[in-house]
């Protein structure tokens, strides 16, 4: 007799925003999955598996009884102090029951390391309130057993509609300048490539930690301006933004906790997916 293979129950916080909605969208085809959302909005409203949650004022213990998550990815923005609030309840639960959570971090867990790439096995440290912030919840899921985390440390992440993309259609708009750091050395990924990546870490019940950026580096310049150049036909100007003279790297590459190739991307695929 063929054994059946459990539908996993997946909520996903903060499944209102951009890269939150991408996963649920991914998700929601092949797994029971809920999501909260912050704005009232009537698409969200309607759907029966979605929660309003703020997370200053709500508890999520409430939402996590409800619906009783095998596996809680985390995309939350908001407060960082009360984001650690949350996220100390997550873990307390995950403990509990056995759940795992699935941590949406930032490169800017190194920010404080500018002379090179970070892989995966490096030691977190940031001079940002942001990445202070990463960190904390980080080496707060870290003290779980590690089957029960996967810590995604993301890069700059694009899209056909993302918020930098429309950041900079309305900088063209107002006829302002588009900012290039032409000292950064980086690394980037697409939406939709980060929500296949999350599908397969549950899909295999990978664990860990993962840099999920493209597998070689860019200068921030030069890859914003093959960017606008392929999708703004009008000339637009730009400002030089020099934070320091030597080159300094923000950059999350993977090495050691590698996934497959099919799920690896460069720089040129996120500039090519993005022309079409």
């Amino acid at each position: 007799m063929k054994k059946i293979e459990k539908k996993y129950r997946i909520l996903v916080l903060g499944a209102s925003g951009y890269l939150g909605n991408a996963i649920y969208k991914e998700l929601c085809v092949y797994f029971n999955t809920y999501g909260t959302y912050f704005t009232p909005k009537r698409e969200f409203e309607r759907n029966k598996h979605f929660f309003q949650y703020n997370i200053e004022e709500d508890d999520i213990y409430d939402i996590l009884e409800a619906t009783k998550p095998d596996i809680i990815v985390s995309a939350l923005r908001g407060d960082f102090h009360a984001q650690t609030i949350a996220h100390a309840h997550l873990a307390e639960y995950a403990l509990e029951y056995g759940s795992k959570i699935i941590f949406l971090s930032s490169a800017n867990a190194f920010d404080a390391y500018s002379k090179y790439p970070s892989y995966e096995t490096d030691k977190t440290l940031s001079h940002s309130i942001y990445g202070h912030f990463k960190i904390k919840i980080e080496n707060m899921l870290m003290r779980m057993p590690k089957r029960q985390y996967a810590i995604l440390r993301l890069p700059m992440v694009f899209g056909t509609n993302c918020p930098r993309i429309q950041e900079i259609r309305q900088l063209i708009s107002d006829k302002a300048s588009v900012e290039l750091f032409p000292n950064l050395i980086m690394n980037v990924t697409l939406d939709k490539k980060v929500t296949q990546q999350i599908h397969y870490i549950i899909n295999r019940k990978k664990s860990g930690v993962f840099h999920l950026g493209s597998v070689d580096l860019v200068h921030h310049d030069e890859f914003v301006k093959e960017l606008v150049a392929s999708i703004f036909p009008t000339k637009v100007s730009f400002k030089n933004v020099y934070t320091t003279n030597d080159d300094r790297y923000l950059a999350v590459l993977p090495k050691y906790n590698l996934l497959p190739k099919h799920l690896q991307i460069t720089s040129e695929t996120v500039l090519e997916e993005l022309q079409k």
